[in-house]
């Protein structure tokens, strides 16, 4: 990409097709996997182990007072009951992201919502983890015809609706900390400012998902 281009504002990453020589699964764990990949970049070849992730969605429920549902859960790997939105991991195959996403907002919150728009898309740790999320903004929000029996982490969820803006003031003061909390949020607040002319359609392409498969893979 040119400077040009990144001073008209059309700074973006970009796509890269390195050699993969050899791919192997090293573990396989009860949710994801661990992969060992021989990559050849710069005339050298390199190894690099990252998790294996199927990709997750997470949906910012926003209702017509500019609240945004947010729900309290224990994550083991940090030891922290912290804030989140709901969210889920794309394990059922075959099944639409949208269609994830209104799964998890059912599951976790016994909501429904009849106005989805694709809000934000990041990669959680890229150079540790091939997992990618896309955040959906979810509106026009209803109970569920059924709620969700839960268990484990979401067996003692705690649900809360904050105002946009206190989000925001907790983000800032490093208070929450969950990433897609975090991004939603924050993406949230600056397409609202602008009209929400960012917002992707609900059914968007989502090609960063799709990771590529290099020769050698077992």
């Amino acid at each position: 990409m040119t400077e040009a281009r990144v001073s008209q504002g059309l700074l973006t990453d970009d796509p890269v097709s390195a050699e993969v020589a050899r791919s192997e699964t090293v573990y396989e764990g009860r949710v994801w996997n661990i992969r060992r990949d021989e990559v050849t970049y710069n005339g050298d070849t390199i190894v690099r182990e990252y998790m294996d992730h199927t990709g997750a969605v997470a949906v910012l429920a926003l209702d017509d007072e500019d609240r945004v549902l947010l729900i309290k859960q224990y994550r083991h790997p940090v030891r922290v009951r912290d804030w989140e939105i709901p969210a889920g991991l794309l394990d059922i195959a075959g099944e639409n992201p949208l269609d994830s996403a209104r799964r998890e907002l059912a599951e976790e919150a016994d909501l429904v919502a009849d106005r989805w728009n694709v809000l934000a898309e990041f990669y959680t740790t890229p150079g540790g983890s091939d997992e990618a999320i896309r955040i959906y903004l979810a509106r026009g929000l209803s109970p569920a015809s059924e709620t969700f029996a839960r268990e484990d982490e979401e067996a003692d969820i705690e649900v809360k609706w904050v105002p946009l803006d206190e989000v925001v003031e907790a983000i800032l003061a490093r208070r929450v900390q969950n990433p897609s909390l975090v991004v939603g949020v924050l993406a949230a607040h600056a397409s609202r400012r602008d009209g929400w002319v960012s917002l992707g359609a609900p059914d968007e392409s989502w090609e960063r998902r799709t990771r590529p498969v290099g020769v050698g893979t077992e």
